[in-house]
């Protein structure tokens, strides 16, 4: 994790401009000819890229640059003093991943509390694990924190699906290996992505009935692989930018009026969202 005392974007930006500085192994010299003959430039060619994660914690405080850190300054303090409010706190270090996790289920789980603002009231939500982008350690969780993990313009949508189709949108997330869904959903999926069984609030779905869904809007237009979406009717898809599931997640956080917020996957009676079996 990065050290609370940095702002994660000026850090992003400090190692950015020290990667280009720094980092001479990708490119290779060579001489072009211009059009004058006599002149000669040196120009640089990209030869490789690799990329890999970078921890950034209190060890790079050893190496601090006197000049840089001064030039950064100015900029940091604005930074922070926009990003470091807490906003609510976490029992547990929590991550994101397939096919389901402590941060996809809270995310789903906050779609549906958030409904109600709108006056819905959604049999299940789903969040894209490729749209939480950052984990949460335990602990205060800060308004930069929240941004870290949903960092894009999203909003929180809605949208009926036939039961029939709500079958198929859940062969979507097979397929995908799993995504965020909310705790009312019960999927049995192949560890080669095929979907077994399907329930909603512990019962059968339905084909005919129609079922009201909580998700974002870039899902709601058929990306990340779950097209069905794109079969959705009596769309509400609000645009202003309080809709943004960022503030949406904080708000839910302040809501909670500094309760730790736990692991929904070790909640009291909590049960596999999303289970794998063989063929």
């Amino acid at each position: 994790m990065y050290s609370k005392s940095f702002s994660p974007i000026v850090l992003a930006l400090a190692l950015l401009f020290s990667a280009c500085a720094t980092n001479k192994k990708a490119i290779q010299n060579s001489v072009v000819t211009t059009s004058t003959p006599t002149a000669v430039e040196k120009q640089y060619h990209i030869t490789n890229i690799s990329r890999s994660r970078i921890l950034v914690d209190s060890r790079y405080d050893a190496m601090a640059d006197t000049e840089a850190a001064d030039f950064m300054k100015p900029y940091k303090n604005k930074v922070d003093s926009i990003m470091s409010p807490v906003v609510g706190k976490v029992s547990c270090d929590m991550t994101s991943h397939r096919p389901e996790s402590p941060m996809t289920d809270l995310f789903s789980d906050i779609l549906v509390w958030g409904s109600r603002t709108f006056n819905e009231k959604p049999a299940f939500a789903v969040y894209n694990a490729g749209g939480i982008r950052a984990a949460f350690a335990k602990g205060d969780i800060t308004i930069g924190d929240v941004l870290d993990a949903a960092p894009f313009e999203n909003k929180i949508c809605f949208l009926t699906l036939s039961g029939a189709d709500v079958i198929k949108l859940f062969g979507d997330i097979a397929a995908r290996g799993g995504e965020g869904v909310s705790k009312s959903v019960e999927l049995v999926i192949t560890k080669h992505g095929k979907l077994k069984s399907a329930r909603l609030g512990g019962k059968a779905i339905n084909p005919k009935a129609n079922y009201r869904v909580a998700t974002l809007d870039y899902l709601a237009q058929g990306n990340d692989g779950l097209t069905t979406f794109k079969k959705g009717t009596n769309i509400v898809s609000p645009q202003n930018e309080k809709n943004n599931v960022r503030y949406i997640i904080m708000d839910y956080f302040r809501s909670q009026k500094g309760k730790p917020v736990g692991n929904p996957m070790t909640a009291k009676g909590a049960k596999p969202r999303i289970k794998v079996v063989a063929e």
